[in-house]
């Protein structure tokens, strides 16, 4: 098969035509000859909106089949796809969305009662003129497409008006009825994309709070999608519930792309419920489910878990924060998992280690696993206990920082190694486990939290003289952040307020669940902030 989005739509018709492709709670099923034919349809609706190849397709909306058709679609139209986090404020979109250069957005608009369009457009409009003129706007952005999830968006064809003016907007409906009829131009697109040409860029906070566009080639997102299906040995046999968001490098490359490459039917869960869960995994007969260690620590928790037929369960990949042994254990004793496999990966190379079917439970929880997708890992510089900076490389490293080349070098040495920032170590088999993070990053319920973020946003909290966040654990989300400031003289704070303010102004994963309140932070020589004793004072205070 030809390494691109496109031919594997293309593949996956001509093998598992009649098979379900997706199966949408409440929504529509297609099999995998219906997915290509409206794959088609959505890439000639984006030619006809003038999307030219290279040209960036930003999507804003949750797990649904508009999703996944519109990414393809996209693909397919050789466009480059930016997935946007649907937890992000407006600001925060338009942050992703401007600096991509994006031509085109889908968003869904009222998804849990948030008017995304509308807090992109306030976003854009209370700019900063100095800023707009550096190219921070919406100037590139020509045509919106609204994804119905919930109440219908006042807008029509031409777009909002008044305060909240923008591109021109079409419903999902016009837009997908734009390109029927008209596919010969779509297949001539879809041909004529190339392997190393860019599919996707995925935005990650970096360390010093600043986004970065992660770029990969068709290759290389295929490369890793086939090898996790590979070490999972997903079959078209299989029914995989996605309940990780398709905006995140997992829910996008180890579940849709997954799918599409080996057959499996998705089906894409709106918001992660525990009992919605569960009822999918009877109604469904789910045989595959991928999340964060949380995801499974509900459902065993859940009091109405016996009251459901849970027996499809054959395998599930979880990761992104420690996993007990004894989770491991109870997945497999009590949801009748025959696998459990942890993995470790990043945004600028997906997945670099997994375990792999027969490894016992010990070993699944304290390692994650050995090298996969042709990479090469090392643990650079290793201390006495054997613990080092990690390294990798290989055909599946990202390609760059989008328009970051001093970023890119900084992460990419001549030789070719990635240098993640985390801290692990590798036993002689080749199995690693992460130790710590270079980086000081946390992970709230699966997502990666970048305290700088956090602490840029409490800079500007009046009142506030300093700040620092740290990941303390949490029974139910892995980690969340715990916000230590220092108050201006003179000014009256409360742990309140300070949460409240960072609720308005970033995603809820990253919003402070603790404050504690100090006169001073502890420093360094060089004047930075000793998080790693922070984080053992925090551990302390609990131990009491």
């Amino acid at each position: 098969m030809r390494l691109t989005v496109p031919a594997a739509v293309d593949r996956a018709a001509s093998l598992f035509g009649g098979q379900t492709a997706i199966a949408e709670p409440d929504g529509p099923r297609m099999s995998y000859s219906e997915l290509q034919e409206r794959v088609r349809a959505i890439a000639a609706a984006f030619i006809a909106r003038g999307i030219e190849p290279g040209d960036r397709v930003a999507i804003w909306s949750p797990n649904t089949h508009h999703w996944v058709l519109g990414a393809l679609g996209a693909l397919y139209a050789g466009a480059t796809l930016v997935p946007v986090n649907t937890r992000f404020t407006g600001p925060e979109a338009l942050d992703v969305i401007s600096r991509s250069g994006a031509r085109a957005l889908l968003v869904a608009d009222h998804f849990l009662g948030t008017d995304r369009l509308a807090a992109l457009y306030i976003a854009a409009r209370e700019l900063p003129a100095a800023q707009e003129q550096q190219g921070a706007g919406l100037d590139r952005l020509s045509t919106v497409v609204h994804v119905p999830i919930g109440p219908s968006p006042a807008a029509s064809a031409n777009g909002r008006t008044g305060p909240l003016a923008g591109p021109e907007s079409l419903a999902w409906t016009e837009f997908e009825a734009l390109g029927r009829g008209r596919t010969d131009g779509a297949v001539k697109r879809a041909t004529a994309v190339e392997p190393d040409q860019v599919s996707d860029i995925l935005f990650t906070s970096g360390t010093t709070g600043r986004s970065k566009g992660t770029m990969s080639a068709h290759r290389q997102s295929l490369g890793v999608a086939g090898a996790w299906a590979e070490c999972a040995e997903v079959t078209s046999a299989d029914r995989y519930l996605v309940v990780n968001p398709f905006f995140h490098s997992f829910g996008y490359k180890a579940g849709i792309l997954v799918c599409l490459l080996t057959g499996a039917t998705l089906v894409p869960q709106l918001v992660y419920d525990p009992r919605q869960a569960m009822k999918l995994i009877e109604a469904e007969r789910i045989s595959v489910l991928p999340g964060a260690p949380t995801i499974y620590q509900t459902i065993l928790d859940h009091p109405d878990r016996a009251k459901l037929d849970l027996s499809s369960l054959r395998l599930a990949v979880t990761g992104a924060a420690v996993v007990p042994v004894a989770l491991v254990e109870r997945m497999q004793s009590e949801l009748s998992f025959d696998t459990v496999l942890t993995a470790y990966g990043l945004t600028e190379a997906v997945v670099v280690t997994m375990c792999r079917l027969g490894d016992d439970p010990r070993l699944v929880a304290t390692t994650c696993g050995r090298a996969t997708a042709g990479f090469e890992v090392s643990v650079a510089s290793p201390d006495e206990t054997g613990a080092g900076e990690i390294l990798l490389r290989g055909p599946n490293v990202m390609l760059g920082y989008l328009d970051d080349p001093a970023a890119t070098s900084e992460a990419i040495d001549e030789q070719g190694w990635l240098h993640t920032g985390d801290i692990g170590t590798m036993d002689e088999q080749g199995n690693l486990a992460i130790t710590d993070r270079l980086k000081d990053m946390y992970i709230c319920g699966g997502f990666n939290v970048y305290p700088a973020e956090v602490e840029q946003a409490l800079a500007r909290l009046p009142g506030v003289a300093d700040s620092a966040v740290i990941g303390v654990p949490d029974e139910r989300l892995g980690e969340v952040g715990k916000a230590l400031v220092v108050p201006r003289a003179g000014h009256e704070l409360t742990a309140e307020a300070v949460i409240g303010y960072c609720r308005e102004r970033l995603a809820n994963f990253k919003v402070p669940r603790q404050v504690e309140f100090r006169a001073e932070l502890p420093r360094n020589a060089a004047g930075k902030v000793l998080k790693r004793q922070l984080r053992e004072e925090s551990d302390d205070n609990r131990a009491r």
